[in-house]
């Protein structure tokens, strides 16, 4: 069995989570989710100018920003760093 990818999220992911109502929130969880499959299931693009290979997930007006990362933890193989999470109009603003 493939070991799995452990998904770890950035304070600023956390706070738009944390005021996001929860249908939204399980709405966006289960997106993510699909990011941590073979091959990953959504819209995914690379996010052009900068050199931390991050990447974007498109789901309907949001717009979750990660990265893959190699673990040197036994249990998994990779992490998910989920960056940020926004909407389309503010997510690229801040960085």
């Amino acid at each position: 069995m493939d070991k799995p990818i452990k998904v770890k999220y950035e304070k600023k992911a956390v706070k738009f989570l944390g005021k996001t109502e929860q249908s939204v929130k399980l709405k966006i969880k289960e997106a993510i989710k699909g990011l941590t499959e073979t091959p990953p299931k959504g819209d995914i693009k690379p996010l052009q100018g900068y050199d931390d290979e991050r990447k974007r997930l498109r789901y309907g007006k949001y717009r979750i920003i990660f990265r893959l990362e190699e673990s040197n933890n036994a249990e998994y193989i990779k992490i998910l760093l989920i960056m940020n999470i926004g909407s389309r109009g503010d997510i690229y603003k801040e960085g």
